[in-house]
């Protein structure tokens, strides 16, 4: 062999020595190292990246709506989306502002999804109350003129609290609301009430004694509405009028005009008009005289 054969040999040694070592540190470098996830097993046996810190923290997952504790409860209503304090009002039989109060609820745009409200007023047993079937007190709500002569035996012993809500509910004497005739009649998922047909300005009459617990155009649907509150089991709605003539808190008598027939949120003039138990519609045309 030859001396430069020789020498080539050795170079040759020489730049593979040199490619090794620079591959072994290329290896050993961290800038150049392919990124890696270590992974652990989670629960239900899928994997979970173990670096990860959690998005959110323990005590803001466990974070409930208020009230969550009376979820179910008799005397208590979850909010659900599009509720207002007017709606919930309206499906439990209750004055909006009475509920708004109970709950201490300062701002009525306030609420939240999934939040509790108390529907019934403090100091009555929720449910005692359920299990009378009444939303509200134990003992008949007064809603007759401060001048109407007191029942007798008033200032007797207080009757049996379960018999109270169900005379009130027999004493009403119901009318008429309206002299038109009755363009579509009541469906508890559709109308929920009767719709009167007629003309701009024709009277709305309350159907019976009671108090005006709403009077505004505040409930989407319902364009101006008055809400009057017979007893604590009754009440009656009257929607799409074109002028209201009572105030909330009223005493109004019935047969008395409290409003003017219109079209507000409505495609035509008409009353739209309903009678609620417990917040349940029910059919007026079973309890409206005979014409």
């Amino acid at each position: 062999m030859t001396i430069a054969s020789c020498f080539m040999i050795e170079k040759w040694r020489l730049v593979a020595a040199g490619v090794g070592i620079a591959m072994l540190a290329a290896c050993a470098s961290p800038v150049n190292r392919a990124p890696v996830e270590d992974r652990v097993p989670a629960r239900g046996g899928t994997a979970a990246t173990a670096a990860t810190p959690p998005s959110v923290a323990p005590a803001e997952a466990a974070k409930l709506p208020p009230g969550s504790e009376n979820l179910g409860k008799p005397g208590y209503y979850a909010v659900k989306a599009g509720d207002t304090l007017m709606r919930i009002g309206l499906e439990t039989g209750q004055n909006w502002r009475d509920i708004g109060r109970w709950n201490g609820i300062d701002n009525p745009n306030s609420l939240e999804v999934g939040q509790v409200l108390r529907v019934v007023p403090p100091g009555i047993d929720p449910s005692a109350a359920a299990s009378r079937g009444v939303p509200g007190t134990a003992a008949r709500i007064e809603t007759r003129p401060l001048d109407a002569r007191p029942a007798a035996g008033a200032a007797s012993a207080p009757t049996p609290a379960a018999a109270a809500p169900r005379d009130a509910d027999d004493e009403i004497a119901w009318g008429w609301p309206a002299s038109g005739t009755v363009s579509a009649p009541f469906d508890e998922v559709r109308t929920k009430g009767l719709v009167f047909g007629g003309k701009a300005g024709d009277p709305v009459l309350a159907a019976a004694d009671g108090r005006v617990i709403y009077a505004g155009s505040g409930l989407r649907g319902y364009g101006n509405m008055v809400i009057v509150k017979h007893n604590n089991s009754y009440l009656t709605a009257y929607a799409h009028n074109q002028a209201l003539l009572v105030k909330e808190d009223q005493v109004v008598r019935k047969g008395q005009k409290i409003a003017e027939m219109g079209s507000s949120d409505a495609e035509r003039v008409q009353l739209h008009f309903e009678i609620r138990r417990l917040g349940k519609p029910v059919d007026p045309a079973r309890l409206l005289p005979p014409r």
